[in-house]
């Protein structure tokens, strides 16, 4: 097993490294400087491989880290009355169950075990155990800190803190082992990326139970998840006995890399990604419009690719307006948790940044625009005019505000509702400036990634994602919004101030996009 760990170490630090040394070939400032003999110099693979290194003991706690601390160290603030161990262990319990299932690595169709069992051929059983327990070993690892740490601060015993990292670990082999059986008998395998309604429904039930409950005064008390959690140890053990002994891996391996074979067999990722989008286009030869030009052209797109654009937007509304009036029954019939969520209100818009990236449309849309329109247009001379580029800019910046302001206006006037069910404010301004600094949010990133996609349009002619300094502008962005989550300020103050540079912001895209789109809003080679 050593050296089947040894293989797979060397085989994903592999294309690990080529992907940072890629990465730093499509930076402008660098990518004049790196010789065209880059996977060749030693010096830049040892600084890869550092990297790789670095990134692997980093994902080791990082993940584990943020999941305590915005799963349960931040929503802890919500419930007041109940035992802080009690809440601990019943929200850490029913996420335990949700990850026992969602993120099991074994059953997860990754390019390394496609690299592995498919083109190399290396024994399906010894692979999948060794990478396995490693990852377990991972797991017992990373949490272990944390359980101690965020345990510790919540009355939790030492020594069940340092338990809980095995529980964790028992609770995934169980539904490993539950899993192997079910393939014995129905021949079918399990898929972790390939989850069915069923299952997301049986998640939000779950997620219902780990955080509603307890906002009306009903939680597991800490006896019973501590049964519950220590059970796990023992069922883990006998588990781990149907996994070791368990024969059909490369069956199940094979079936589960079936869909990942093809895609790197005959056609790439994003040529996937793209077939499947052109199944959601209308072919409607009805579809027309009464415009004229730019406008025409945008208005065909729309109405073609509505169920792209449209669909995930009215899913995250339902979403929000369900969360919202749960929140606002949970105020109606606790009262006595008024003065929590009015606090949360007033001093937590900040967060909401976070919120308005992870729920933005833009990179889909811009995918979509790229895909089905852009990649063809690019090669004409007028497309890339100043004037034309800024016309069409401003025309899509106003249909991607439409798709982002819907969500936005749900949340804002939710925000509002619940300031004013929770007990309201003095100043009557602050509701105005909710509703108008959530939708500055929404049309921020609206601009952002329209913006960057004009800057650094990040495709080539197969569709594909080729521009390091796109995912690096990405990742600060992503950076900066997790960032805004540990900022406290009042509503007025982060609101003018969100407004404010929402429209600076606009300003600028604007004259940057004339300015330096119609040299760089080309197919990337």
């Amino acid at each position: 097993m050593n050296k089947t760990l040894k293989i797979s170490f060397s085989l994903k630090n592999t294309y690990r490294v080529n992907s940072i040394l890629f990465s730093l070939k499509q930076i402008p400032l660098l990518k004049r400087l790196l010789p065209s003999t880059l996977y060749k110099v030693k010096g830049l693979k040892i600084l890869a491989n550092l990297l790789s290194a670095l990134w692997e003991i980093i994902s080791i706690f990082l993940g584990k880290f943020l999941y305590f601390y915005c799963m349960i160290e931040i929503v802890s603030i919500l419930y007041k009355g109940i035992p802080a161990d009690d809440l601990f262990l019943h929200i850490l319990f029913f996420l335990t169950v949700i990850g026992s299932f969602s993120n099991t690595h074994l059953f997860n169709p990754s390019k390394d075990k496609y690299y592995a069992l498919i083109l190399m051929r290396m024994n399906a059983k010894e692979y999948t155990l060794t990478n396995y327990f490693y990852t377990m070993i991972k797991t017992l690892v990373g949490f272990m800190p944390f359980t101690i740490l965020f345990g510790i601060n919540r009355n939790i015993p030492l020594w069940l803190c340092i338990a809980l990292p095995f529980c964790i670990a028992g609770m995934k082999l169980i539904f490993v082992a539950c899993s192997l059986w079910d393939y014995e008998r129905r021949g079918s395998g399990y898929n972790e990326n390939q989850l069915s309604k069923y299952v997301w429904g049986f998640i939000a039930i779950l997620l219902v139970i780990a955080y509603a409950l307890p906002a009306l005064g009903y939680f597991v008390p800490k006896t019973i998840t501590e049964i519950l959690f220590l059970a796990c140890i023992p069922l883990g053990v006998l588990s781990l006995i149907k996994v070791v002994n368990f024969k059909e891996y490369y069956a199940i391996n094979k079936e589960l890399l079936k869909t990942l074979t093809c895609q790197m067999d005959n056609t790439t990722i994003a040529q996937v990604v793209k077939q499947a989008n052109e199944k959601k286009i209308s072919t409607d030869a009805s579809i027309t419009s009464k415009r004229n030009g730019f406008e025409f052209l945008n208005e065909l797109f729309i109405k073609r690719h509505k169920k792209i654009l449209w669909n995930s937007t009215k899913k995250i509304s339902y979403i929000c307006t369900f969360l919202i009036a749960a929140v606002l029954l949970i105020l109606y019939m606790s009262p006595g948790i008024k003065p929590v969520f009015n606090k949360i209100v007033m001093e937590y818009l900040p967060y909401f940044v976070f919120i308005m990236y992870a729920i933005n449309r833009g990179t889909n849309f811009t995918q979509a625009l790229f895909m089905n329109c852009d990649h063809c247009l690019l090669t004409y001379s007028f497309y890339k005019q100043p004037n034309c580029i800024l016309k069409l800019f401003q025309i899509r910046l106003r249909e991607i505000m439409k798709i982002n302001a819907v969500p936005a206006l749900v949340i804002g006037l939710g925000l509002a509702l619940i300031l004013f069910a929770s007990g309201g404010t003095d100043n009557p301004l602050n509701y105005g400036v909710l509703i108008v600094s959530i939708l500055s949010m929404s049309l921020f990133f609206s601009i952002h990634y329209l913006t960057i996609y004009y800057l650094l349009q990040p495709y080539n002619a197969a569709t594909e994602l080729k521009s390091g300094t796109y995912r690096i502008v990405t990742s600060v962005t992503y950076f900066i919004c997790f960032t805004m989550m540990q900022l406290r300020m009042p509503v007025l103050l982060f609101g003018v101030m969100a407004i404010v540079f929402c429209a600076l912001y606009s300003i600028i895209a604007s004259f940057l996009v004339y300015r330096f789109a119609p040299k760089t809003f080309k197919i990337r080679t």
